[in-house]
């Protein structure tokens, strides 16, 4: 489809949201849009490690930003004051005044499928990638609707297309059983087959499919587009089987064994960076591997639970460093800012979404480096 549309911040946000819905944030989490209005016009979106770096919002100004998408928060304490003389209130000053919306993925996209963890653990070329730590499972719906028989694939594609019916591997997975249905169209109606005041009897075919809670809205909005009905008839019942195990961090195994001094130079060069602390004998081999982008440290019993090698995650602090030493797991800590090498792909998902809808808006990612850390 060809670019020729002018987006909301709504819409594209929703775009993002099929990878990543708030749905799958932890509860002490801060995220959806923190700064603008949703119904503002957008022709630039930018993707940032973070939101709240001054450099970033005179980068955003500078390009003609609209929309900045960032993975920290602008905002996550509750702020008692608003003044313009201090930084925090000067940033947001700056935002406000050049019509900048801020919206802030963060832990859902880390948890999702193909976020940030996926991202990290495509980038150490990991194999058989798994959760780390699982959060929840997504709840699967049976998904029941009836249509004319003159329109039944068409309603069926449409569910598929939507992402219904996913079985595992399998997609546009249906069961299908004709039928005959009956109606009274009433006054002010406007039928599609048949006529006021007249009972109508209509081969129908009966589809029935698997939806999960998080792509149901979406499901119910392309069934509704597709199935020529004025009134659909649908039902949508909760199943007690479990869908996808979503969860923080990935573990997988790595191509090759390395020791874990080659493995901490393998992690600089994926995650470009200078420096990494490493926990544990460098001649030590490794080869399965957690990892788990910002700051992961109390997962670590976790990873030793998957038998995990050697760990990959930021901000590790002292006494756990020495206690996942001390139970056998080594640990690489790249730093925080690392998960900046998925921005590319998540830009990348976000700008082929946008041409499939027909949206014109231009993605960009930051070139402002936000970490804040240098080493002598």
């Amino acid at each position: 489809m060809s670019a020729h549309k002018t987006a909301t911040v709504r819409e594209i946000t929703a775009v993002l949201e099929e990878m990543a819905p708030l749905t799958l944030a932890e509860s002490w989490d801060k995220v959806g849009l923190q700064v603008g209005d949703p119904k503002r016009a957008v022709k630039k979106v930018m993707l940032s490690l973070d939101s709240n770096d001054e450099g970033v919002i005179d980068e955003a100004i500078a390009k003609g930003v609209d929309l900045i998408i960032a993975h920290h928060a602008m905002i996550f304490k509750a702020v008692q004051t608003l003044r313009t003389d201090t930084p925090y209130g000067r940033k947001l000053q700056k935002l406000l005044t050049h019509n900048i919306s801020v919206y802030v993925a963060h832990t859902n996209l880390d948890i999702a499928e193909g976020g940030i963890n996926d991202i990290l653990a495509s980038r150490l070329h990991l194999e058989r990638v798994e959760v780390l730590s699982r959060v929840h499972n997504t709840r699967l719906k049976k998904l029941v609707v009836f249509v004319p028989e003159s329109h039944h694939e068409q309603v069926r594609k449409a569910l598929g297309d939507a992402g219904a019916g996913w079985i595992g591997n399998y997609s546009h997975c249906t069961f299908s059983t004709p039928g005959h249905g009956t109606f009274v169209p009433q006054e002010g109606t406007s039928p599609f087959i048949g006529e006021q005041g007249v009972l109508e009897k209509v081969e129908e075919v009966r589809i029935e499919t698997i939806v999960s809670d998080l792509n149901q809205d979406k499901v119910v909005q392309a069934l509704l587009q597709a199935h020529p009905y004025e009134e659909v008839a649908y039902d949508i019942y909760p199943l007690e089987i479990m869908g996808q195990e979503l969860g923080i961090g990935r573990v997988g195994d790595l191509v090759q064994e390395m020791t874990l001094g080659q493995f901490a130079q393998f992690v600089k060069q994926q995650f470009g960076v200078e420096h990494a602390r490493v926990v544990g004998p460098h001649d030590r081999p490794v080869r399965r591997v957690a990892v788990l982008g910002g700051s992961g440290e109390e997962f670590y019993p976790e990873a030793i639970k998957k038998g995990a090698d050697v760990f990959v995650t930021g901000d590790i602090r002292y006494h756990y460093a020495q206690d996942a030493l001390a139970d056998g797991l080594c640990m690489v800590d790249p730093g925080h800012n690392t998960e900046k090498v998925c921005l590319p792909s998540v830009a990348a998902f976000l700008e082929a979404k946008l041409r499939e809808y027909g949206y014109d808006a231009e993605v960009l990612v930051s070139e402002t480096n936000t970490e804040p850390f240098t080493f002598l």
